[in-house]
């Protein structure tokens, strides 16, 4: 897993938890981009230190901007 500052990290959740959850890359901390990531997440605005697990993955800032542009 690759990822640099304004990439998304995307962690699959219980389908009762509605998909999961999203937060922003403020920070990465290896110049390769490779975990640990400093997130801030959505949901609850916390900023917190992840080495995301297998079940997340990185969604590229430009990734997202085309996907809020599509709606």
């Amino acid at each position: 897993m690759n990822a640099k500052t304004g990439d998304w990290l995307v962690v699959k959740g219980p389908v009762l938890d509605h998909g999961g959850r999203r937060g922003l890359i403020v920070e990465v901390r290896h110049e390769d981009g490779t975990p640990p990531y400093v997130v801030r997440w959505l949901d609850n605005g916390h900023e917190a230190l992840v080495f995301p697990g297998p079940d997340a993955h990185v969604v590229t800032a430009e990734d997202e901007a085309a996907r809020l542009r599509v709606g």
